[in-house]
């Protein structure tokens, strides 16, 4: 699901840098170093969106990659939502569930990493 809607928000960005159509304006982005939503839409299509997907595929046909792409992905949605809290100097619900979905996926790897049979 973070896989679906960060390419789907991603693409939305890419499309249209405004973030209208998400319901944002730039204004959003007053402390961060970017005047639009083009450089993040590429980057979350990239690395939430695509990235998920690959961790996603990995782990359904029981790779052994699998476990360690699902640690790289939490780390990497920790890591995005932290410095987008720093860059737009906002904290919210929605960084806490994602927050929460990033240390899932490093307790799910970790879990697939060492305790499987």
């Amino acid at each position: 699901m973070t896989a679906i809607n960060a390419i789907i928000a991603g693409i939305l960005f890419i499309w249209n840098p405004t973030g209208k159509l998400l319901g944002m304006n730039t204004d959003y982005l007053q402390y961060s170093p970017f005047d639009s939503y083009m450089i993040p839409g590429i980057i979350l299509f990239i690395v939430n969106g695509v990235m998920n997907v690959i961790a996603t595929i990995f782990i359904l046909r029981k790779n052994r990659l699998g476990s360690l792409l699902a640690i790289l992905q939490g780390m990497l949605l920790c890591g995005w939502i932290g410095i987008q809290v720093l860059m737009v100097k906002d904290f919210n619900l929605l960084h806490v569930s994602m927050l929460l979905i990033g240390f899932i996926f490093i307790i799910g790897g970790c879990i697939l990493r060492f305790y499987k049979n």
